[in-house]
């Protein structure tokens, strides 16, 4: 059993607004062996069920999409220090993949996606809440590049998504949840004071929260 009481980041911003890097930044600082890291995406519902060319006209970009039944269970879980199965996605055929990943509790919980504010559920779950914030033509850049080179998809199918279904929701679903956020990084990864500053301010729930638990679980 866990003798903590593990602080839940959450962590939000649009596609290709940078979340990756202030993850990984945060990875880096806090300790890999410290964070139980769950990402949003991995928890889209499979489509399995739907035609190949189906598949690719659903709206990802919509809370139904995801199972977030499950993710917070899954939150759940690792409160109260029981290890979880995250899923793995496939994003080139829409499925679920067989295998999943095992995930162990750990001192922080970090949970991450576009949508993860969007649930009041989930997000009634976080200590603390970030929102990283950049300009709508440099997250179409890199949302274009990644689902280039990592994805197979084409331009065409990626701009046509873009103009119906994730622009969409993102002004529908995204943008007004930045209003939950306790912190707004504009630049994201690439924000060193505000991540700096982000940082010591889980470092310093996380050492209250342990000093709670001891004093609970001497």
């Amino acid at each position: 059993m866990n003798t903590y009481t593990p602080v839940v980041v959450g962590l939000a911003g649009g596609s290709g607004s940078g979340k990756t890097t202030v993850v990984n930044r945060i990875l880096d600082r806090v300790g890999w062996d410290r964070i139980a890291y769950l990402p949003h995406d991995a928890y889209y519902k499979d489509a399995s069920h739907l035609p190949p060319s189906a598949r690719a006209h659903l709206n990802f970009d919509h809370p139904h999409s995801l199972d977030n039944e499950l993710l917070v269970q899954h939150v759940r879980q690792l409160l109260r220090g029981e290890a979880v199965d995250v899923p793995m996605y496939d994003f080139k055929a829409h499925v679920r993949r067989a295998q999943t990943r095992h995930v162990n509790p750990s001192p922080v919980i970090l949970v991450e996606g576009i949508l993860v504010f969007a649930d009041e559920e989930l997000r009634d779950l976080m200590d603390i809440k970030i929102f990283v914030d950049t300009d709508a033509d440099i997250r179409f850049i890199r949302r274009l590049l990644r689902d280039l080179h990592e994805r197979g998809r084409t331009v065409e199918s990626v701009i046509e998504q873009y103009q119906t279904t994730v622009r969409p929701m993102h002004l529908k679903f995204v943008e007004p949840a930045k209003r939950y956020a306790d912190v707004v990084i504009p630049e994201g990864g690439y924000n060193d004071v505000a991540l700096e500053m982000v940082i010591g301010r889980i470092e310093n729930l996380l050492s209250t929260h342990q000093s709670a638990s001891e004093e609970k679980h001497p």
